[in-house]
């Protein structure tokens, strides 16, 4: 395990922080990312830079290795070196969380029959207007997990004839590791709030300068 990760879920401060800061942060996350209000795509990194950011206020950004080569995709984030991946997904049920980003079918066939877990996960299940949370999926709960239920269960190829842009983790395999008793998690309410965003805001105060 992660001993600094560990020590994060810990933190009765950084704990209180996840859970008053994390809607109004990932609300703000989604507007950025939105157009005639729709959510696009780029919502995941805009996320992933929120996770990135706690890790940084709470480690120092000496200790927090974000701009990472692309041929480390499964790599979001190294906490004093150690590679972490990060997932996020939005959703009554913590479903559909993607582990390659294909529409290849080859491609997704080779991705399971060789892919395992092998990076910690830090994983946030977003649910507005209820509960979700903030976890630590350890890599060891990960290995466990698919050594036991075995690669095709944990693992979930796009339908033929389909276009959902991915594999994921099946949702049964999801719901395993984040109620395993090693799995760490931080509850969090689920409450948008009324926010003032202007998208073009920064861009025209730029403009404005001499």
């Amino acid at each position: 395990m992660n001993d600094y990760l560990l020590d994060l879920f810990r933190d009765t401060r950084i704990v209180a922080k996840v859970k008053n800061r994390f809607p109004y942060l990932f609300q703000l996350a989604e507007l950025e990312s939105s157009r005639a209000g729709r959510i696009g795509m780029e919502v995941g990194p805009v996320r992933e830079k929120v996770i990135t950011a706690l890790l940084i206020y709470k480690f120092g950004e000496e200790n927090v290795e974000y701009d990472l080569p692309i041929t480390e995709p499964e790599i979001d984030v190294k906490l004093f070196n150690q590679p972490i991946s990060i997932k996020t997904i939005s959703g009554k049920e913590p479903s559909g969380v993607k582990l390659i980003w294909t529409v290849d079918a080859e491609k997704a066939r080779n991705f399971l029959d060789t892919w395992r877990p092998t990076y910690d996960l830090i994983f946030v299940h977003v649910n507005w207007s209820s509960k979700g949370g903030l976890y630590y999926i350890p890599y060891e709960v990960q290995n466990t997990v698919f050594n036991k239920i075995g690669r095709e269960n944990h693992i979930k190829l796009p339908k033929q004839g389909t276009n959902p842009r991915g594999v994921e983790i099946s949702n049964d395999a999801l719901k395993t590791l984040i109620s395993n008793d090693k799995t760490k998690s931080i509850e969090v309410n689920w409450v948008k709030e009324s926010i003032d965003y202007d998208p073009f805001k920064r861009w025209v105060d730029l403009w404005s300068e001499e």
